[in-house]
């Protein structure tokens, strides 16, 4: 990778959960020489997760807060969704920043992509051939992860973890922590992360590292699409589509159509039920309980009316929502499942 190559605009793209002292030493070398800066604010649309604790905005907010105002002015901030698949995703980062440089007054710009290239995860700095790369060595002894894991604690042990950490990071970093702990979103990620880490410790001595299979179901209906709204973490309160993992003596399509039924009471028949479409998704990054590959049926029912549902098995509730309301619902939906749902009825923009 090269070097600092001068550049008019620099493009520096990240989760920041939370923002430290690393992410804040390459927002500056993004600055540094650069007529303007475009930082890309990953995992936008996610729901809150052990992995995505916090949203767009509050991130925002403490990176905002950790630059002085001419820097800022320098600065210009853009949110992407995950989308699970590397080509939409970097063609929408691409967009995102072209349309921030033009809104500056730098449309016709060169770029340089600032990054630390730490792991696997840093496989995105190498999409993006036309803008100069500028892969920076690490710039503290820190990393987000470790900062997250520190908080999954009850309030006062996780205080303590804090404040430990706290020359890792900006202060405005560390005051939002210590507000944050023990609000009900960190209660609610901590059982989240419990149950996951319940879940790894099962797996743990299996001889190699496993891979789940499961089976999802979409059924639609007088543009109604039919979801649960999970009952038990990992996911508790998050809307999904029906389904589990698929059993030993069945098949795929068998193993579908049980949890369809067991989480909402709903029998697809052929008669009153047409398949419109299959697919599996198995991004390896689309779930935190490790490698997990669903295969998913997409169903159109036949009925004068939508049919009644009911929650039940590991589904706390289950409705008919509108497609038009689904967007709405983004941020609320479990792992994956809004870009599945993108995927069978078309929900963004192509």
């Amino acid at each position: 990778m090269s070097s600092a190559t001068p550049a008019a605009a620099s493009v520096l793209i990240g989760r920041f959960q939370p923002f430290h002292l690393g992410h804040l030493a390459l927002l500056r070398a993004a600055l540094a020489g650069a007529d303007h800066a475009v930082l890309v604010l990953g995992s936008a649309q996610s729901a809150p997760s052990p992995k995505n604790p916090w949203t767009v905005a509050e991130r925002h907010h403490l990176i905002l807060a950790a630059l002085s105002e001419s820097d800022r002015a320098r600065l210009s901030v853009v949110a992407v969704r995950d989308y699970y698949d590397e080509a939409r995703w970097a063609a929408a980062v691409t967009f995102e920043v072209s349309e921030a440089l033009a809104r500056a007054g730098h449309g016709h710009a060169s770029v340089r992509l600032v990054g630390h290239g730490k792991d696997a995860s840093s496989g995105y700095l190498r999409a993006f051939p036309l803008w100069i790369p500028h892969e920076l060595p690490r710039q503290a002894a820190v990393d987000a992860v470790q900062l997250r894991q520190a908080l999954w604690q009850p309030p006062a042990a996780a205080q303590h973890a804090l404040a430990a950490l706290a020359p890792l990071m900006p202060a405005t970093t560390f005051t939002f922590l210590q507000a944050w702990l023990g609000s009900s979103a960190h209660a609610a990620l901590c059982e989240e992360q419990a149950a996951l880490e319940a879940h790894r410790a099962a797996w743990r001595e299996a001889p190699y590292p496993p891979v789940f299979v499961t089976v999802d179901t979409l059924v639609t209906c007088q543009h109604h699409a039919l979801l649960i709204q999970r009952g038990r973490a990992p996911g508790k309160g998050r809307f999904a589509l029906p389904g589990g993992y698929v059993e030993q003596q069945e098949s795929l399509s068998q193993g579908a159509l049980r949890e369809l039924h067991e989480e909402t009471g709903l029998a697809v028949t052929v008669p009153t039920a047409r398949l419109r479409g299959q697919a599996v998704f198995d991004h390896p990054q689309r779930s935190l309980l490790g490698r997990v590959i669903t295969h998913v049926w997409h169903y159109e029912v036949a009925a004068a009316s939508l049919p009644i549902v009911g929650g039940a098995d590991d589904a706390a509730s289950a409705r008919w929502v509108a497609f038009a309301d689904l967007p709405g619902l983004e941020d609320r939906l479990h792992d994956d499942h809004f870009m599945i749902l993108d995927h069978f009825l078309g929900l963004l923009p192509r």
